[in-house]
């Protein structure tokens, strides 16, 4: 028989309709437990799933919404923003209400959060979050304050068993091979207990057999996923982990892990802008002025990516993560503005001193605006000696140089001009 390849993603065609199709999760939805009472009365409130990758949260937000008979919007942290919040916000204030299920939602930062508490607090919305960061660091307090977090286990084996049972016995494009677990040891390990993965490995296995009548065997595991599978998975776990090392090993000045990295993201497929950006980001936070050009050529490399495209932009993000990698390493910027955003938050808006403001009318030169100013190119090393903070956080150090021969120097001329001032 003509071997065809499947369709859909088998994560996509496993997805539960039935409390029986489940695995795993029993504390939360078995019989008499409280997310399944919650969907089974038909009053499903705000609620936030906190698990590993491959637990279900997504499948069961889906499932709540299959029984909710409500409209139902989905959105990823990852690639959606306020915007796209705000958009389904006004389409569920015409429809009355809606579910909207956050994939990733550890991801928003502090004003995409914002955005969805009116909404959520007026029942506007029902939010289903999805998270594997614990909420209480990655969630703002308003809005935890206004769901229930669920916590979703690892599943077990018997839970993945199930799972693949499942697969083979009713998915219809499956069903249609002669499919037999004689062993699993391997693709449970491939998986990492994700349910998802694991799924994408038996469909893997399943378009390498040579017949319709497909034995699993770890050997056979072992051999398809060498030499047909990166293990790499652009929207899920994976794809963090690995761009984490990359980051972190250019972090660490060592080009060699941070290039096993890059080669790792190449087999899987990433996208090159995405490595770029991410560069580009560590150019600054991480190398800032212990060498500035590394931002020029963090930059270039963006550029040079976006112009030349995929494959032969290898050379250059690999140039780039060598360059990047070697470089002196400094985040005193990074820190320096994290001190001033937390100075900010503490003090508020502090009047600006009169001497800074601007004066273009003449009753604000009347009322002290720009007095007193001093040009600092009008005085010996273009420097004024002048008091430039608010009056209650005068003598405030917020920027502390690193210790390389950059930020030395830099350290040295602010101590000449400052004197005592900055305890450099």
């Amino acid at each position: 028989m003509e071997k065809t390849a499947l369709t859909t993603m088998p994560a996509e065609r496993m997805r539960p309709h039935e409390w029986d199709d489940f695995a795993g999760q029993q504390h939360l939805i078995g019989e008499s437990m409280v997310l399944r009472n919650m969907v089974d009365s038909g009053k499903v409130a705000s609620m936030i799933f906190w698990g590993p990758p491959g637990s279900g949260k997504t499948s069961l937000a889906r499932f709540i919404a299959e029984k909710a008979t409500l409209p139902f919007y989905s959105l990823s942290a990852i690639d959606s923003g306020v915007k796209e919040v705000r958009a389904v916000i006004e389409k569920a204030n015409e429809q009355g209400s809606a579910i909207l299920f956050i994939d990733e939602i550890h991801r928003f930062n502090k004003s995409q959060q914002d955005a969805l508490l009116g909404a959520v607090e007026r029942g506007t919305i029902t939010l289903i979050g999805a998270t594997t960061e614990n909420p209480s660091f990655e969630v703002i307090a308003a809005l935890l304050s206004r769901c229930q977090v669920y916590v979703l286990k690892s599943l077990e084996k018997e839970d993945l068993d199930k799972i693949l049972i499942r697969a083979i016995t009713e998915d219809e494009t499956l069903k249609q091979k002669k499919i037999r677990l004689d062993e699993t040891a391997a693709m449970m390990k491939y998986s990492g207990g994700d349910a998802r993965k694991l799924l994408n490995v038996l469909e893997l296995l399943v378009n390498a057999a040579e017949s319709d009548d497909v034995a699993i065997t770890n050997s056979f595991t072992e051999k398809v996923i060498q030499q047909k599978m990166a293990l790499y998975d652009k929207s899920g776990e994976q794809h963090y982990d690995i761009i984490s090392a990359f980051i972190k090993s250019m972090r660490g000045s060592d080009p060699n892990a941070a290039l096993y990295y890059l080669a790792r993201m190449f087999a899987g497929g990433e996208d090159p802008k995405f490595i770029a950006r991410r560069m580009l980001i560590l150019a600054s936070e991480d190398i800032g002025n212990a060498n500035p050009n590394a931002l020029v050529l963090a930059t270039s490399c963006f550029q040079a990516v976006t112009m030349i495209g995929y494959p032969e932009c290898k050379l250059i993000l690999s140039q780039t993560v060598i360059y990047l990698a070697s470089s002196p390493k400094s985040n005193a910027a990074t820190t320096a503005i994290g001190k001033a955003e937390q100075l900010v938050r503490e003090t508020g808006d502090l009047s600006i001193p009169l001497n800074l403001r601007n004066a273009p009318t003449r009753l604000m030169k009347s009322l002290g605006y720009g007095k007193a100013y001093q040009y600092a190119h009008s005085y010996d090393d273009n420097f004024a000696n002048m008091e430039m903070l608010p009056d209650k956080i005068i003598g405030t150090t917020l920027f502390e140089p690193g210790n390389n021969p950059r930020e030395t120097e830099m350290r040295n001329h602010l101590r000449k001009l400052w004197k005592e001032k900055y305890g450099y």
